[in-house]
């Protein structure tokens, strides 16, 4: 996925911020309009705690001292999609890298 990361992004052409991604695929994918922080949309759905992620979930992560403070779309087997940050690109990565499972704060299922 050549698609860069840039703050405040939120088209392919111009490059997606975490939030801006998530934005844009629920929007196109299933008509769904969700706010454009993460903060707003860690309040919509509901918090799956005690279940594994399904392809779709938002996954939440604290990665800046606030319990949410980046986040990306859960696809399967254990990986997610997001914009990781400045001089990326949008990519997969494993929920259950030592990284990101250390940072996991909350999965929210969105439903419209």
């Amino acid at each position: 996925m050549d698609i860069p990361y840039r703050y405040g992004g939120n088209t392919p052409k111009g490059g997606f911020d975490c939030s801006g991604l998530i934005v844009y695929v629920y929007n196109k994918a299933a008509g769904i309009k969700l706010p454009r922080t993460i903060q707003l949309m860690s309040t919509k759905g509901r918090s799956i705690e005690g279940q594994p992620p399904a392809p779709g979930d938002l996954v939440f992560f604290n990665t800046t001292g606030e319990k949410y403070s980046h986040a990306g779309i859960y696809v399967g087997q254990g990986r997610f999609v997001h914009a990781p940050s400045a001089g990326g690109t949008v990519r997969l990565d494993y929920i259950t890298s030592p990284y990101w499972a250390a940072k996991f704060t909350e999965a929210r299922r969105i439903t419209p």
